[in-house]
């Protein structure tokens, strides 16, 4: 039996809240949590938004916004993971992929780590 939209988000929440810990949550809401790093960007009042989890009409969507602002993050996404991309910074499923999700954990540690301190971005053009 495939798992419910609901479930996915489950799962991916609970990875992003553990491997991102040292994020302030902005959101957390059914179908939804937002995290942003604990500084804001130059020019800007808001904190920079770091990533999120969100169920949309056919998937769940997993938003890492590190690898937008620092595009050399994109070398360490592993090429399955890179297949579940849309776009520059998010990666979309339907089911729990456990193998994907680690991997995806491990990536949102690393990006957590990084953006633990203000950084200085060139993103993407």
């Amino acid at each position: 039996m495939a798992e419910s939209l609901e479930q996915v988000f489950s799962v991916l929440r609970e990875t992003i809240l553990r491997s991102a810990s040292v994020m302030d949550v902005a959101t957390d809401e059914p179908g939804n949590v937002v995290l942003k790093a604990c500084w804001s960007e130059p020019g800007k009042k808001e904190p920079a938004w770091f990533g999120a989890v969100q169920i949309k009409k056919n998937y769940v969507s997993y938003h890492l916004m590190p690898l937008y602002a620092l595009p050399a993050l994109l070398d360490s996404v592993p090429v399955d993971l890179q297949k579940r991309m849309q776009g520059k910074s998010c990666f979309n499923f339907k089911k729990i992929e456990l193998d994907l999700f680690e991997a995806l954990e491990r990536l949102t540690a690393t990006c957590a780590d990084i953006y633990s301190k203000p950084i200085s971005a060139t993103p993407h053009s």
